[in-house]
C-alpha cells in the first residue's frame, strides 16, 4: 500500500469518526445521568484507538465540539527507592547514607568580629606531621574515561589511620558526596593542617570544603589549617565563619547547621607555592579555631550549607508523587552528563486544552548549579519551585500567564565528586554555553538548544542564572547592556532594581554591574542575551550574609536563601504586572541615577541629545577568573598530544656518495683512493668544450654498471681530448697516443678484469717498461692502476714523450680529491679522470 492510499484511508477514518462524534455528542446532550456522558466519552476514545491504531490521540471536548489532542509521552523520569548517582570509577565512596536536617537557627547568627591578635600559622607538612587522613584517588588517567554507580570497583582503602579509644586524635572523611578534603596532618596535639582536593582532572579551584569528624573531645580547643587555598580575597576576611553540624545535636535537640569558630585568619601563604604549569605561585590559608559540643561526637564541617545530587533527587521525587502539582508541572530528563547522570528540566504552566493559549505565553527559563561548589544557588532554586509550585493566588497567576523552563542542576558530576568550579571534562561550564562539542558538554549545550526551540515558539521575557558570590556579602544580579542611548539601556536594569525594593535588606542595587565583558562571551547570561533575551541576568548569592537595614552583619541561613526565590516570584509579577505603574517609577528612578553618576564622573550633566553608555561608567562584573579553565575538555588535549607523540617518522634521507664512504674503514679508503694528489673532474671538464651528447649523458644518470660504463668512456674521451690539446704539433707522442686509443677502447669494449688476456700481454711486454723508462712520469702511480685493472703504460703515454726545448712548464696541483667517480664495488675501475698531478701544459 503506497503513502497516498494510506493517507487517504486514515483521513476517511478520522472523518468518519469525527461524524459518529457528532452523532454521540448529540445523544449525550440528551443523556440525564453524569455517568453516561462519561461512558460514551470513554467508548469515542476506544473507538478512535481502534481505527487509528494509536494510544497517542486523545479526545476533549471545547465548546461543545470535540478536540483531538496527542496525549502525554510516558514518564521517563524513574527515580531509585533509594537515590543514587555514578562517579567517575577512580573515586572511592564510603556505604554511609549521609542527611542532614534543616533548621533555622532563633536569631540571625553574627559575622566574626576580628580582634586583630590572629595567629598565621605557616604550613609545617608532612616532614614535620603525621598524615592521619590521606585520600588521593589511583588516577590512571589525566582525564575522564568511565563511570560506574559506586565509583571505583576496588575493595575500599583504610585511609585515615587506626585510632584507639583513649587516643584523642581526629578521624577524617570525605569520601562521600560533594565531599572534599585530601590531606589532613596532625602538626600538634589538638593542632590539624588540612589540604583540599582540587577539582577532578585539574591543578586549580580549591575552595569548597566538606568534611566528617570523628573521636571529638569537648571543651578541647582544636585549630584547623586549610594551606592550599587559590583565591586571593575571601569573605573570611569579611567575618565568614565556617559551618559546623553535629549529628548528636541534631537528634538531641533538632539543631542542624550553625556558625562556628573564633581566631579566624584568611592569610598568603609564603612558603608554599602551587604547580609550575599554573599561573600563579602563591597560596592562601585559612585558619580557625573550634570547639565541638559533645565527646565521641560525629561532627561535619562545611564551606556553606551542603545541596547534594541525591537531596534533588528525592525533592523531585516528592514533587513526582503529588498529583495535584503533576498536572501543572512536567518533569523529564534534558540531557545525560558526561558521569551519566539526569540532567533534570521542569516545565511548569497550567495546561490548557487549547494548545493556541498556551502557545501565547511568553516564557521564563531558570537554572542553577552550574558551578558545583555554589550550593546557595541551589537553595535559592528550591525556594523559588516551593512558590510556583504552591497553591498561593500568586503561584496560580504565574503559571496561567507563563510557561517556566527549569533546569535545578547543571553539573550534577562537579556536585557528585565535590568539585567548586569545572566539571568532569575539567573545564568550567559557564564558558562554554557557545561551544559546539555537544559530547563534552552536554548540560550546557542542550539547555542552550533547549532555549533556542522555546523562543521559535514563543518569547522569552527573561532567563536568570542562580550563583553563589564568595567575595562580596549580600545579593546582586549580573545583566547586559548594549552600548548606545541609555533610555534604551535602563530597561535591563528595572528588573533588578524592583528585586532589591523586594528584598532591601538582603538584595543591593548597587553591587550589580552590566557590562559585557569580552572574556565572559561564553557565559549563559551573555549567550542568551546574545540570542535575543533582552532581561538576561547571573543573579549572585553570597556565601557570607548582609551588609544593609536590619540584618546588617549577620549570615544567611538556609531560609534567607529561600526567601530570596519567593523574592524572585513577586519581582516577576510586579515586573510583568498590566498595570505599568511601577515600571515607569523605576525607570524615573533610574535616569536620576544615571544622571548623577554621570556628574560625578565627568562633571557634565546629561542632555536629552547626549548619548551615554553607561556600562562604561561601570567597573568590571568582578567575576572569578576562569580564563584557566578555558579551552578544550582535558581529554581531547590528551588525545592531541598522544596523537603528536605518534607522529610517524621522518623519511630517512639518503646520504650522499661522498657521506658513504666517509662511513667506510679508513683501510677501505685508502686502498681505494689513489695516492697522488687529484683534481676534481669537474673544474678541467670546465676547460674542455662539451658537446651536447655530453650534456645529455649527464642528465641521463643511468644506474647500475651501464652508468659505471658510461662514466669510464666519458672519463677516458676527455683524457683523449686533453692529451690531443696539450701537444704543440700533431707529430710528437705519435705513437703513444695511438696505443692509448687502443688501450682505451679495450678497456671499454673487451676487458674483462684481473685474467683479461690482453691486459696480461701488455705487462710482460718490454716495451712497455721502456717506456715507462723513458717518461718523466714513470715513477709516479697511475689513476688507473687499481688492481687487476689496467696496464701501467697508460699512466706514461699521457704525457708527450719529447718536451720541446726553450718552453716553459707550468705545472699545478689540484688538492681537491674527487670521489665522483667512487664505485660501491671495490673490484671496480677507479675512474678519477683528472687525478694526474703536475700535468704539463705547454703554450699554443
Amino acid at each position: 500500500m503506497t503513502e497516498a492510499v494510506k493517507t487517504s484511508t486514515i483521513a476517511a477514518s478520522v472523518r468518519n469518526l469525527w461524524n459518529s462524534c457528532r452523532l454521540d455528542k448529540l445523544d449525550i446532550n440528551d443523556s440525564n445521568t453524569k455517568e453516561d456522558e462519561l461512558a460514551a466519552r470513554k467508548q469515542l476514545s476506544v473507538n478512535l484507538s481502534q481505527t487509528l491504531r494509536t494510544r497517542q490521540l486523545l479526545i476533549n471536548f471545547s465548546d461543545g465540539r470535540p478536540v483531538l489532542t496527542l496525549s502525554e509521552p510516558l514518564d521517563i523520569v524513574n527515580f531509585p527507592t533509594s537515590p543514587r548517582s555514578r562517579w567517575p570509577i577512580e573515586c572511592e565512596i564510603i556505604g554511609d547514607i549521609i542527611q542532614h536536617i534543616e533548621w533555622e537557627p532563633p536569631e540571625p547568627e553574627p559575622f566574626y568580629q576580628a580582634s586583630g591578635h590572629e595567629e598565621e600559622p605557616m604550613p609545617v607538612g608532612e616532614e614535620r606531621g603525621k598524615v592521619v587522613y590521606s585520600n588521593d584517588p589511583a588516577i590512571k588517567h589525566h582525564y575522564f574515561t568511565f563511570s560506574r554507580f559506586g565509583g571505583s570497583t576496588r575493595p575500599e582503602r583504610i585511609s585515615t589511620s587506626q585510632i584507639h579509644t583513649s587516643d584523642v586524635t581526629l578521624e577524617f572523611e570525605s569520601r562521600f558526596e560533594s565531599g572534599n578534603l585530601q590531606k589532613a596532618i596532625q602538626v600538634g596535639i589538638h593542632d590539624y593542617e588540612l589540604t583540599l582536593r582540587t577539582d577532578m582532572y585539574t591543578a586549580k579551584h580549591t575552595q569548597w570544603f566538606y568534611f566528617r569528624i570523628r573521636n571529638t573531645r569537648a571543651g578541647v580547643t582544636y585549630r584547623f589549617t586549610i594551606t592550599n587555598l587559590m583565591k586571593r580575597r575571601s569573605l573570611y576576611s569579611q567575618g565568614l565563619k565556617p559551618l559546623l553540624y553535629s549529628e548528636r545535636a541534631a537528634k538531641e535537640n533538632g539543631v542542624g547547621w550553625q556558625r562556628a569558630g573564633s581566631g579566624i585568619r584568611y592569610y598568603r601563604n609564603i612558603s608554599q607555592a602551587r604547580d609550575e604549569n599554573s599561573d600563579s605561585a602563591t597560596l592562601f590559608s585559612l585558619t580557625w579555631t573550634l570547639q565541638f559540643p559533645y565527646d565521641s561526637d560525629t561532627c561535619y564541617l562545611a564551606h556553606c550549607y551542603p545541596y547534594t545530587y541525591s537531596r534533588l533527587q528525592r525533592y523531585l521525587q516528592r514533587i513526582s508523587s503529588n498529583p495535584t502539582v503533576m498536572s501543572f508541572c512536567k518533569l523529564r530528563v534534558l540531557c545525560q552528563s558526561l558521569a551519566g547522570n539526569a540532567v533534570y528540566v521542569m516545565t511548569i504552566t497550567s495546561r490548557q486544552a487549547n494548545r493556541l493559549n498556551t502557545s501565547s505565553k511568553k516564557a521564563v527559563v531558570v537554572t542553577a548549579r552550574v558551578h558545583p561548589g555554589e550550593t546557595n544557588g541551589s537553595w535559592v532554586m528550591e525556594g523559588f519551585l516551593d512558590f510556583l509550585l504552591g497553591d498561593s493566588e500568586d503561584a496560580q497567576i504565574l503559571r496561567d500567564n507563563f510557561v517556566f523552563k527549569v533546569v535545578p542542576m547543571l553539573n550534577p558530576d562537579g556536585v557528585v565528586v565535590g568539585n567548586y568550579r569545572c566539571s568532569l571534562a575539567g573545564r568550567d561550564l559557564n564558558r562554554n554555553y557557545k561551544t559546539l562539542l555537544k559530547d563534552s558538554f552536554p548540560c550546557v549545550w542542550h539547555t542552550r538548544d533547549m532555549v533556542k526551540r522555546l523562543m521559535a515558539d514563543t518569547e522569552v521575557l527573561l532567563y536568570c542564572d542562580f550563583h553563589g558570590h564568595n567575595r562580596k556579602n549580600n545579593v546582586f544580579m549580573y545583566g547586559c547592556s548594549s552600548r548606545g542611548d541609555a533610555s534604551l539601556t535602563l530597561k535591563e536594569r528595572v528588573f533588578p532594581l524592583m528585586m532589591s525594593k523586594n528584598a532591601s535588606n538582603k538584595f543591593s542595587f548597587k553591587s550589580c554591574k552590566f557590562r559585557v565583558e569580552k572574556n565572559k562571551e561564553g557565559t549563559g547570561r551573555i549567550s542568551m542575551w546574545k540570542l535575543g533575551i533582552r532581561n538576561s541576568y547571573t543573579m549572585e548569592a553570597t556565601f557570607g550574609g548582609s551588609t544593609l537595614d536590619d540584618r546588617r552583619g549577620t549570615h544567611f541561613s538556609t531560609q534567607d536563601l529561600k526567601s530570596l526565590g519567593f523574592n524572585f516570584c513577586d519581582t516577576l509579577l510586579d515586573f510583568c504586572d498590566p498595570d505599568k505603574t511601577k515600571v515607569t517609577h523605576c525607570l524615573t528612578e533610574l535616569a536620576t541615577m544615571l544622571g548623577k553618576k554621570v556628574r560625578e564622573r565627568t562633571g557634565k550633566d546629561v542632555g536629552t541629545d547626549q548619548k551615554v553608555s553607561v556600562s562604561e561608567l561601570e567597573t568590571s562584573t568582578g567575576g572569578s577568573n576562569s580564563s584557566d579553565s578555558d579551552g578544550l575538555p582535558v581529554h581531547l588535549l590528551q588525545q592531541l598530544q598522544n596523537a603528536e607523540k605518534k607522529v610517524k617518522k621522518k623519511k630517512k634521507r639518503l646520504k650522499s656518495r661522498r657521506e658513504r664512504n666517509g662511513l667506510q674503514p679508513d683501510g677501505a679508503r685508502s686502498s681505494a683512493r689513489p695516492k697522488v694528489l687529484q683534481r676534481s673532474s669537474t673544474s678541467i671538464e670546465a676547460d674542455l668544450p662539451q658537446d651536447n651528447t655530453d650534456k645529455q649523458r649527464k642528465r641521463e644518470k643511468p644506474v647500475g654498471g651501464e652508468r659505471r660504463k658510461q662514466q669510464v668512456k666519458t672519463t677516458l674521451n676527455t683524457l683523449i681530448k686533453k692529451v690531443e690539446l696539450s701537444s704543440p704539433t700533431g707529430n710528437h707522442g705519435d705513437a703513444s697516443q695511438g696505443t692509448l686509443r687502443k688501450d682505451c677502447k679495450h678497456i671499454l669494449e673487451n676487458c674483462s678484469g684481473s685474467r683479461c688476456t690482453s691486459c696480461l700481454q701488455r705487462r710482460a711486454s718490454p716495451h712497455a717498461d721502456t717506456r715507462a723508462a723513458a717518461s718523466p712520469h714513470s715513477g709516479l702511480t697511475s689513476p688507473f692502476a687499481a688492481p687487476g685493472r689496467c696496464p701501467p703504460s697508460l699512466s706514461t703515454s699521457m704525457a708527450p714523450a719529447v718536451v720541446p726545448k726553450n718552453q716553459p712548464l707550468t705545472s699545478f696541483t689540484s688538492t681537491n680529491t674527487s670521489s665522483r667517480h667512487r664505485f660501491r664495488n671495490r673490484s671496480c675501475l677507479q675512474a678519477s679522470s683528472t687525478s694526474n698531478t703536475n700535468l704539463i701544459k705547454t703554450k699554443q
